[in-house]
């Protein structure tokens, strides 16, 4: 890439930044009992197979980003990387007595549909503050398609939490077969259905930015945007996280995401 010069640097990054939310995490003190029972009764109950677990750091801030076709999603990924591992999950998990014990138990944090996305990536960003793992599904829910292919468009939460926290790895991570294990509206699991979970390499937003082939910035296209308008620093914005979205679902999909 160019030379980047450090202000100009330091001022996007500003751009980018988003706000913790000041809430202190959830605890979880049977989050490592859960780890350790869990990901044995797991492979024993379940036919999964994992590829690509060695990518995934064992400390430090990670954003594990994946496809979204079944409610035993983050369970899959979590068992495969054994750490601990926070999501976003809404009101609605929290009101049931069953799903509010899984929720309270692996330290899951409660977001309020009518607080917005704002609030919700800001909790985002006290989980990569506190150096730990994020799992986020760019689709933003689960996917509903009764035929495949399953996967859609992204939206941007992902890129903007990478854009915040520019040194953190991005790990997309392809879920194949969740969706014959537990459908939407399943009451039943098909334990005996074959899961894969594979995870890609990790990309940060630094990285990314300055590539060719990714956001394929340099200084003066840097200060372009950090001295233009705000109508047209959003618009700018947009079209980053747009592109770096769009590319973290290709990945999904090259990495065999449904």
């Amino acid at each position: 890439m160019d030379e980047v010069e450090e202000a100009t640097l330091a001022e996007f990054r500003e751009l980018c930044r988003i706000p913790g939310a000041g809430i202190p995490l959830p605890k979880s003190p049977l989050y490592s009992v859960f780890l350790s029972i869990l990901p044995i009764s797991l492979r024993t109950l379940f036919r999964i197979r994992y590829r690509g677990i060695h990518r995934i750091p064992k400390n430090g801030a990670v954003i594990l980003a994946a496809n979204h076709t079944s409610h035993i999603d983050p369970f899959t990924i979590i068992c495969g990387v054994r750490r601990r591992t926070h999501y976003l999950s809404k009101d609605a998990h929290f009101d049931k007595f069953l799903t509010a014990i899984v929720m309270n138990t692996t330290g899951q944090i409660r977001t309020h549909r009518e607080s917005g996305a704002a609030d919700a990536l800001s909790s985002a960003s006290d989980v990569l503050d506190a150096g730990l793992a994020m799992g986020i599904f760019p689709e933003g829910t689960r996917s509903r398609r009764k035929e495949g292919p399953f996967l859609a468009k992204g939206k941007t939460g992902a890129a903007r939490l990478a854009a915040s926290h520019p040194d953190v790895p991005v790990h997309p991570t392809a879920i194949i077969g969740a969706r014959d294990v537990m459908a939407p509206g399943d009451k039943m699991l098909k334990f005996w259905k074959p899961v894969e979970v594979t995870y890609g390499e990790g990309v940060t937003w630094n990285q990314w930015v300055f590539h060719p082939k990714g956001g394929n910035q340099n200084d003066s296209s840097l200060k372009a945007i950090v001295e233009s308008s705000a109508e047209d620093r959003r618009a700018a914005m947009g079209e980053l996280y747009r592109k770096f979205t769009d590319q973290v679902i290709g990945s999904l999909a090259a990495l065999g995401a449904p």
